[in-house]
């Protein structure tokens, strides 16, 4: 980096200031843990009380599960931004409410972790919750602490929808790809269909006045991205574009690398047979995760946001467990 030349080519020196940066922040992290090891072992030499004691560890402990899963997180793109997309399922109602309330969980998560979260699309169900929704996820590893959440998510509890109160089954299916820089990826417009439609939601002037909205469809692949966040048309036009070359970005990597079926190939349809986890609201309480086989009576807790022991337990597992066929859930 002290070189002459070492800006002669920018691409090139972003890298290697982007790698360098990223050592930096672990040998901090190695720092701050001996400090607080250093601290705990200083408060054990003075007798201090052992609530104490057990305080100052607990931080340690914590922060040290944290920097492990850093550590663990050494895919090309795990330290970029998520893009975040939540899909209502089979169950009609049912399955648009638990959307929302998926939306919400992660909304949660991504504040507890401190990252940054916007909304840049959003289907709302034709009498409750959500069909879709697309959110932009900002922060260090953003990604690849997300990406463990791909798949289809099972819901099982009393309808508050049904006047009968009997248990449904519901599903919604979560699909993360990272944002990519555009030099990774070539998109030839002239093979996208821009389309203008007037945004949905409420607030600002032109929201419903001014088709300020753009959809995007991607002839050869016939991928398709919308983007409704922006004021103006051509900011959505913009983060479309970007949204787009993700997408992208994520079909040719899974083409060309089968090996990446082992993070994306279990997300299949969003219905029985297919889901990663399971949340049981009644007859009893159980999160449990169908890959690492992961649970929690938590279950308050995890919609609030309290997803770091099943994405641990994910990446901790490294290449995730296919569930058995003929296995139940409550297995």
């Amino acid at each position: 980096m002290s070189g002459a030349a070492f800006w002669n080519d920018q691409n090139g020196a972003r890298k290697i200031l982007d790698e360098a940066n990223d050592i930096r922040r672990k040998l901090a992290s190695i720092d701050e843990l001996g400090r607080q090891i250093s601290d705990s072992e200083v408060l054990i030499e003075l007798g201090e009380s052992e609530a104490a004691i057990t305080q100052e560890v607990a931080v340690t402990e914590k922060r040290f599960t944290q920097f492990e899963l850093e550590i663990l997180l050494g895919e090309p793109h795990d330290k970029s931004n998520a893009i975040f997309n939540i899909h209502a399922g089979a169950g009609g109602t049912e399955s648009c409410d638990w959307a929302n309330m998926m939306l919400r969980m992660y909304q949660r998560y991504c504040e507890d972790r401190g990252f940054k979260t916007e909304v840049i699309d959003i289907q709302q169900g034709d009498e409750a919750g959500i069909k879709s929704a697309t959110v932009m996820v900002t922060g260090d590893y953003a990604f690849g602490f997300l990406k463990a959440e791909r798949g289809v998510h099972r819901l099982v509890r009393i309808s508050p929808f049904d006047s009968n109160k009997r248990r449904h089954t519901s599903f919604a299916s979560v699909d993360v790809v990272a944002e990519i820089a555009d030099a990774e990826v070539e998109l030839k417009m002239e093979d996208v269909r821009v389309d203008t439609f007037r945004a949905g939601g409420k607030g600002g002037q032109n929201v419903n006045k001014l088709e300020t909205a753009i959809r995007m469809t991607h002839g050869p692949t016939g991928i398709v991205v919308q983007c409704q966040s922006e004021r103006s048309q051509h900011q959505n036009k913009e983060l479309a574009i970007k949204l787009l070359k993700s997408r992208l970005y994520e079909k040719q990597q899974d083409e060309k690398r089968a090996a990446m079926e082992k993070y994306y190939g279990e997300k299949g349809a969003i219905a029985w047979g297919n889901q990663i986890r399971s949340y049981v609201f009644q007859p009893y309480q159980m999160v449990k995760d169908l890959r690492t086989g992961h649970q929690t009576s938590d279950v308050q807790g995890v919609m609030d946001g309290a997803l770091e022991s099943f994405i641990s337990a994910w990446l901790k597992g490294g290449q995730p467990r296919q569930r058995k066929q003929g296995v139940s859930d409550e297995d």
